[in-house]
């Protein structure tokens, strides 16, 4: 085996070193610039039997965890808004965690305009996630949603209803952190014979929910994990985000989905969780 020259030794190391920066220089630039602004459409069916045939081909758009701040920025919320429109949907709903830091925001008086722009026939739906209390944001965040035409859900449900009288339930939970849940109100007196959808802001929350008749669970606040290691998952999810963080699952008789959402928190990165609208079609089975 031939011997490396100190002159071969100083240029492979170097080129080494190089190489190791330039990886890593790009695995910045890409984590911290290029993946937080990407945005892919997730198209979901979901078919059930307590879906009346009336509803069938009802296009429902969730989005998530804006988390408003320097990074993203108001700018970014009015491309969402034009690219949630562009899906036509029947339903839009928000899962939560709107603002990063509600009483500190210096553009809160520019959101509602721009949410009151989209369009849904049978209602623009909302719910609490912990970053809309804390901070008290809790009264900054009601009165945003209402001024935007939403259906802030606390702890309640509505139903959507047809002229044959078919009808399905959008039911939603106060934050489960910072907020005051109460299962039973919300879900309690359900019939059981009506296909019900549960917006509640961390995902980990079915467990409970999954006792109620609850068909379809709709939640955020993981953020995927935000960033992901190759081959492990998530470096870190939040409380009430540890056993489900992104995509869909079945629990028992309930179908989950937990969105990545769009923005960031604590670090402006995203790593193999692409921020992400979801649009659900349902379908009478």
């Amino acid at each position: 085996m031939n011997k490396l020259t100190r002159r071969q030794f100083l240029k492979h190391f170097f080129w080494t070193v190089a190489c190791s920066l330039f990886a890593s220089s790009g695995l910045y630039i890409y984590s911290r610039y290029i993946e937080p602004r990407r945005l892919e459409i997730k198209k979901i069916n979901v078919s059930h039997p307590k879906i009346p045939k009336g509803f069938d081909g009802l296009k429902i758009v969730q989005f998530s965890d804006t988390h408003l701040n320097n990074d993203f920025t108001i700018a970014n919320l009015e491309r969402i808004v034009n690219q949630i429109n562009r899906l036509n949907p029947d339903i839009i709903v928000f899962t939560g965690d709107l603002i990063d830091e509600p009483n500190s925001y210096p553009a809160v008086h520019q959101i509602a305009p721009i949410l009151k722009r989209l369009r849904a026939d049978f209602g623009k739906f909302a719910i609490y996630g912990n970053h809309d209390h804390g901070g008290y944001g809790t009264d900054v965040y009601r009165n945003i949603l209402q001024n935007a035409e939403f259906h802030l859900l606390q702890n309640e449900k509505k139903e959507i209803q047809l002229i044959d009288g078919s009808k399905l339930i959008v039911a939603g939970l106060d934050d489960v952190m910072l907020g005051r849940p109460d299962f039973h109100q919300t879900m309690g007196n359900i019939d059981k014979n009506y296909f019900t959808i549960l917006l509640v802001h961390e995902p980990d929350t079915v467990l409970q929910a999954k006792n109620y008749n609850v068909d379809l669970q709709l939640s955020g606040h993981s953020h995927g994990g935000q960033v992901k290691i190759p081959f492990i998952g998530p470096l870190y999810t939040p409380p009430y985000a540890k056993f489900f963080s992104e995509g869909f699952y079945t629990i028992d008789h309930t179908k989950l989905y937990v969105n990545r959402g769009l923005g960031t928190t604590r670090l402006p990165f995203r790593f193999l969780t692409v921020p992400e609208i979801t649009l659900f079609t349902l379908y009478s089975k």
